[in-house]
């Protein structure tokens, strides 16, 4: 027999078996109750009156309840009203026996906990003010009228004058939630871009500063090869676009890799993803993992050729689909990604510009259930053949995209075998602050996995600004020279700071946050007294007592004494200062001016001297 539940947690439909005990029935009940009180369950045939406890049923089956069986094809209708636990008076124990199995939780979506900026959200209305219009308000000041009353983020007029494709994800929400949930039977076919996919998880990708993305290109000048990157950062609400969010990336980390002419070979999950992880919710309070690509500086993608290619959207729809998206929204707690995919490629004028995506759920989903993959054609997305048999089954329904021919006439077509991957893009706006302020405020240290490039050694940490925290007027240098985040991450692996004995593990925990808090203050740079926490914890005193062991001792600047060697004496101090600037330009590595080396205007490379056409760009040099 069929039953309709309704509650005050909704409405709710169970088949059960006419000659079911009653106890089944309160089992179900309470499984879509939160912190109901079992034995302040009542049913009724009507909305209000008539009702009955539930704990004066026992031992009485469906079908004793007068209810009427199989009538119609919708189901009895009961009406159940309860007491929660926070709530109830003192009442006697529940007579019906309920089994140890059932168990009074709290759903799921209830737990979860949000980003700061969906919590933000939520307490918004969202909605988009507007003037008084001189021309058809006609009431007073304090009046509002359909010309100046407040728009809904979801507008489709204020959109389309704005130029804004796709909802914010808040403004998607609030458009759905006025609409009555219908349960429906999927069609059996994909439909694939808008408006299928109205809305986007990230509004704007925003590089805190320039200065990222020009250490992260250096390690491509000089060996040609690409590179790939995990940006580090936080998400912010995004004024621009109503109900917006951007991410905002403070530092990159280049996980291991081996990068290629055109292309690179990478693993994912990488070893010290945790330790990363946990570092950057201690820098920014949040983790923004973005993967970035780094293309050759020839202009190879444009509109007539691709922007992304099959096997890219593929591998970001893959850790797209690793790293949900907390939703309060989602009975599953989790929707959709934040994660954005960021290309830096040439331009046509030979310049090097950022291009900032996300793949759809439709090409999650799609990658989840193993139904496309690449293809040759570097813009063309392959979808698999259907597999019936038993070891691997794979379905795959009818996939439909639309465009427009010749005639500027929207047509429908098949995706089978193919489509473009254009399909299963969705834009994101990038772009710099007008007035930076990053997190970091160096990006000096070696890089980590540069190997043969940039080394990073623990003997670098003698040649630094640590030895001068006395005096006052140093301590800018050493701030600043501590604010870096590859210094962080490296400081962390030394054992000099991060690593603690297993039986005291939060002290040097707490010396690390002290650590990256101090570092990231924003009156790091104008308050002297900010890096004072930092100089009284143990793990600084251990830092200072290795940096001043291991540092080189420097020759005497003192006139010569009696027994000392006069074998220098003659040696004119401009020679010394030769030797100081060339060990200077060593420590440094190309940097582009000395002989040996010839940079590209074109594309930057770092060519060799004999070379008179750029290798990679191939304009001439001279």
């Amino acid at each position: 027999m069929l039953l309709r539940i309704r509650s005050k947690d909704g409405n709710f439909r169970f088949e059960l078996p006419s000659t079911a005990d009653i106890s089944v029935l309160v089992n179900k009940i309470l499984e879509t109750t939160v912190d109901a009180d079992p034995a302040s369950l009542a049913v009724s045939n009507q909305p209000r009156g008539n009702e009955t406890l539930m704990s004066t049923l026992k031992g009485r089956n469906l079908q004793t309840l007068g209810l009427r069986l199989n009538q119609d094809r919708h189901g009895d209708m009961i009406f159940v009203g309860y007491l929660t636990k926070a709530s109830q008076v003192p009442a006697a124990p529940m007579s019906i026996d309920v089994p140890s199995s059932t168990r009074l939780q709290s759903n799921i979506w209830e737990t979860v906990q949000e980003d700061a900026v969906d919590i933000y959200w939520r307490s918004k209305d969202g909605k988009i003010p507007r003037g008084r219009d001189a021309r058809f308000c006609k009431h007073g000041v304090n009046g509002m009228c359909d010309y100046c009353m407040p728009l809904e983020p979801y507008d489709a007029a204020y959109q389309a004058e704005h130029s804004i494709k796709h909802l914010s994800y808040h403004a998607y929400l609030h458009k759905i939630s006025p609409k009555t949930l219908k349960i429906h039977v999927p069609v059996a076919g994909i439909r694939l871009g808008q408006p299928e996919y109205p809305f986007r998880m990230v509004d704007h990708l925003e590089i805190a500063s320039p200065e990222i993305i020009e250490r992260f290109l250096k390690a491509w000048r000089s060996t040609g090869l690409q590179r790939f990157g995990w940006l580090i950062g936080r998400y912010e609400p995004y004024e621009k676009v109503p109900m917006g969010i951007k991410a905002v990336v403070e530092a990159l980390y280049e996980p291991p890799q081996e990068g290629e002419l055109d292309g690179l070979t990478l693993g994912i999950p990488w070893e010290d993803e945790p330790r990363i992880r946990e570092l950057a919710k201690m820098a920014s309070g949040s983790i923004v993992h973005h993967p970035e690509d780094r293309t050759k500086s020839i202009y190879k993608r444009h509109p007539h050729s691709f922007f992304v290619s099959s096997l890219e959207a593929i591998f970001a729809a893959t850790i797209q689909k690793a790293n949900p998206t907390p939703s309060r929204s989602s009975p599953t707690g989790a929707f959709g990604s934040r994660l954005v995919t960021a290309i830096l490629t040439a331009t046509e004028d030979g310049k090097v510009d950022i291009s900032a995506y996300q793949v759809s759920e439709q090409a999650c989903a799609m990658v989840d259930a193993d139904m496309i993959e690449a293809s040759v054609e570097p813009g063309i997305v392959r979808i698999k053949d259907e597999d019936r048999s038993q070891d691997a089954a794979r379905y795959v329904p009818d996939v439909f995209f639309r465009y427009k021919n010749e005639y500027n006439l929207e047509v429908k077509k098949t995706a089978k075998p193919c489509f473009p991957v254009e399909y299963l893009l969705v834009n994101v706006t990038h772009g710099f602050p007008q007035s930076p302020s990053p997190l970091f405020r160096s990006n000096q240290f070696a890089i980590e996995n540069r190997p043969g490039l940039e080394d990073q050694r623990i003997e670098d940490l003698s040649d630094n600004p640590l030895t001068s925290t006395s005096d006052a007027s140093k301590r800018l240098e050493l701030a600043k020279w501590l604010s870096d985040w590859h210094l962080l991450g490296f400081l962390e692996t030394t054992q000099l700071v991060s690593k603690s004995p297993k039986q005291f593990p939060d002290i040097l925990k707490a010396d690390m946050q002290v650590l990256v808090s101090t570092v990231t203050s924003p009156s790091l740079l104008e308050d002297p007294s900010a890096l004072n926490a930092l100089f009284k914890t143990e793990s600084w005193q251990t830092l200072m007592t290795f940096t001043r062991e291991s540092a080189p001792s420097l020759p005497s600047t003192s006139a010569p004494g009696p027994s000392s060697s006069h074998i220098d004496e003659d040696i004119p101090q401009d020679v010394f200062d030769q030797i100081a600037a060339e060990e200077a330009a060593r420590r440094e590595g190309p940097s582009g001016v000395s002989s040996g080396i010839k940079i590209c205007p074109h594309c930057t490379f770092e060519n060799s001297e004999g070379e008179t056409d750029c290798e990679v760009c191939g304009l001439p040099l001279g």
